[in-house]
Protein backbone atom coordinates (compact mmCIF):
# COMPACT_ATOMS: atom_id res chain seq x y z
CA UNK A 1 0.00 0.00 0.00
CA UNK A 2 0.83 3.85 -0.93
CA UNK A 3 0.85 6.67 0.83
CA UNK A 4 -1.01 8.53 -1.91
CA UNK A 5 -3.48 5.45 -1.32
CA UNK A 6 -4.98 6.87 1.05
CA UNK A 7 -3.41 10.55 1.35
CA UNK A 8 -6.51 13.14 0.37
CA UNK A 9 -4.58 16.72 -1.45
CA UNK A 10 -7.21 18.51 -0.05
CA UNK A 11 -5.73 17.42 3.75
CA UNK A 12 -2.87 18.68 3.21
CA UNK A 13 -1.63 21.31 5.04
CA UNK A 14 1.47 23.45 3.93
CA UNK A 15 1.23 25.96 7.02
CA UNK A 16 -0.64 24.25 10.58
CA UNK A 17 -1.07 28.02 12.51
CA UNK A 18 -1.75 25.89 15.75
CA UNK A 19 0.70 26.25 18.45
CA UNK A 20 -0.71 23.78 21.21
CA UNK A 21 -1.45 19.65 20.71
CA UNK A 22 -5.30 20.27 20.46
CA UNK A 23 -5.07 22.98 18.07
CA UNK A 24 -2.86 21.14 15.44
CA UNK A 25 -5.34 17.72 15.70
CA UNK A 26 -8.08 19.85 15.52
CA UNK A 27 -6.78 21.82 12.22
CA UNK A 28 -5.53 17.90 10.57
CA UNK A 29 -9.02 16.49 11.43
CA UNK A 30 -11.09 19.19 9.47
CA UNK A 31 -10.57 18.44 5.79
CA UNK A 32 -10.34 14.80 6.90
CA UNK A 33 -13.70 15.05 9.05
CA UNK A 34 -15.45 17.20 5.67
CA UNK A 35 -13.58 14.20 3.34
CA UNK A 36 -15.05 11.71 5.52
CA UNK A 37 -18.57 12.95 5.85
CA UNK A 38 -17.60 12.81 9.89
CA UNK A 39 -18.73 14.96 12.80
CA UNK A 40 -15.24 16.85 13.54
CA UNK A 41 -15.59 17.35 17.19
CA UNK A 42 -16.05 13.41 17.39
CA UNK A 43 -13.09 12.99 15.34
CA UNK A 44 -11.20 15.19 17.62
CA UNK A 45 -12.11 13.66 20.63
CA UNK A 46 -11.60 10.03 19.73
CA UNK A 47 -7.90 11.55 18.69
CA UNK A 48 -7.18 13.12 21.97
CA UNK A 49 -8.74 9.77 23.71
CA UNK A 50 -6.14 8.25 21.64
CA UNK A 51 -2.91 10.93 22.77
CA UNK A 52 -3.96 10.47 26.43
CA UNK A 53 -3.08 6.63 26.17
CA UNK A 54 0.12 8.01 25.15
CA UNK A 55 1.38 10.47 22.64
CA UNK A 56 1.71 9.82 19.05
CA UNK A 57 4.62 12.56 19.13
CA UNK A 58 7.30 9.98 17.84
CA UNK A 59 10.63 12.54 17.90
CA UNK A 60 12.62 13.73 15.50
CA UNK A 61 10.23 16.17 14.61
CA UNK A 62 7.55 13.60 13.91
CA UNK A 63 3.62 13.06 15.44
CA UNK A 64 1.60 10.87 13.67
CA UNK A 65 -1.82 11.07 15.65
CA UNK A 66 -4.37 8.44 14.48
CA UNK A 67 -7.56 7.02 15.75
CA UNK A 68 -10.23 3.97 14.57
CA UNK A 69 -13.78 4.63 13.94
CA UNK A 70 -16.93 2.65 13.66
CA UNK A 71 -18.80 4.46 10.92
CA UNK A 72 -15.65 4.95 8.49
CA UNK A 73 -15.41 1.87 5.87
CA UNK A 74 -11.87 3.35 4.53
CA UNK A 75 -8.35 4.68 5.96
CA UNK A 76 -7.78 8.34 5.62
CA UNK A 77 -4.44 10.18 5.38
CA UNK A 78 -4.20 14.06 6.19
CA UNK A 79 -0.77 15.85 6.52
CA UNK A 80 0.39 18.96 8.31
CA UNK A 81 3.49 20.81 8.32
CA UNK A 82 4.34 23.34 11.56
CA UNK A 83 6.71 25.62 10.25
CA UNK A 84 7.87 27.12 13.80
CA UNK A 85 6.99 23.41 15.39
CA UNK A 86 4.56 22.47 18.31
CA UNK A 87 4.98 20.82 21.67
CA UNK A 88 3.37 17.65 20.96
CA UNK A 89 4.65 16.14 24.13
CA UNK A 90 7.03 14.09 21.46
CA UNK A 91 9.69 10.84 23.36
CA UNK A 92 12.47 13.35 22.43
CA UNK A 93 10.80 16.55 23.87
CA UNK A 94 11.64 18.39 20.46
CA UNK A 95 9.01 20.42 19.01
CA UNK A 96 7.29 17.99 16.01
CA UNK A 97 7.18 19.86 12.57
CA UNK A 98 6.06 17.31 10.20
CA UNK A 99 2.45 15.81 10.79
CA UNK A 100 0.30 12.30 9.63
CA UNK A 101 -2.97 12.20 10.58
CA UNK A 102 -3.90 8.43 9.71
CA UNK A 103 -7.92 7.57 10.42
CA UNK A 104 -9.27 4.16 9.96
CA UNK A 105 -12.29 1.98 10.48
CA UNK A 106 -12.35 0.21 13.27
CA UNK A 107 -11.55 -3.04 12.03
CA UNK A 108 -8.64 -2.48 10.34
CA UNK A 109 -6.13 -3.53 12.63
CA UNK A 110 -3.89 -4.97 9.65
CA UNK A 111 -3.76 -1.93 7.23
CA UNK A 112 -3.62 0.42 9.67
CA UNK A 113 -0.05 -0.86 11.28
CA UNK A 114 1.15 -1.72 7.41
CA UNK A 115 0.47 2.34 6.76
CA UNK A 116 1.97 3.44 9.84
CA UNK A 117 4.80 1.14 9.33
CA UNK A 118 5.50 3.06 6.00
CA UNK A 119 4.94 6.13 7.17
CA UNK A 120 7.55 5.43 10.34
CA UNK A 121 9.77 3.98 7.45
CA UNK A 122 9.51 6.91 4.90
CA UNK A 123 10.22 9.72 7.81
CA UNK A 124 13.63 7.86 8.73
CA UNK A 125 14.92 9.23 5.79
CA UNK A 126 16.46 12.57 6.98
CA UNK A 127 16.41 14.06 3.23
CA UNK A 128 12.29 13.66 2.90
CA UNK A 129 12.31 15.18 5.78
CA UNK A 130 14.22 17.80 4.69
CA UNK A 131 12.20 18.50 1.24
CA UNK A 132 8.89 17.75 3.37
CA UNK A 133 9.90 20.66 5.19
CA UNK A 134 11.29 23.20 2.56
CA UNK A 135 7.65 22.54 0.65
CA UNK A 136 6.43 25.88 -0.34
CA UNK A 137 2.77 24.55 -0.43
CA UNK A 138 0.49 21.29 -0.99
CA UNK A 139 1.46 20.65 -4.41
CA UNK A 140 5.10 20.53 -3.58
CA UNK A 141 4.27 18.41 -0.29
CA UNK A 142 2.24 15.88 -2.56
CA UNK A 143 4.78 15.66 -5.09
CA UNK A 144 7.86 14.86 -2.42
CA UNK A 145 5.44 11.91 -0.76
CA UNK A 146 5.22 10.69 -4.51
CA UNK A 147 8.71 10.60 -5.29
CA UNK A 148 9.90 8.78 -2.27
CA UNK A 149 6.42 6.71 -1.97
CA UNK A 150 7.69 3.50 -4.14
CA UNK A 151 6.16 0.12 -2.99
CA UNK A 152 8.61 -1.95 -0.90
Amino acid sequence: MKILDVLNKNAILADLKSTDKKGVIEELASPLAQIAGMDQENLVTVLLERERLGSTGIGGGIGIPHGKFKELNTLLLGFGLSRKGVDFESMDNRPTHIFFMLITPENSTGLHLKLLSRISRLLKNDLFKEKLQQAANADEIFGVIQDNDEDF
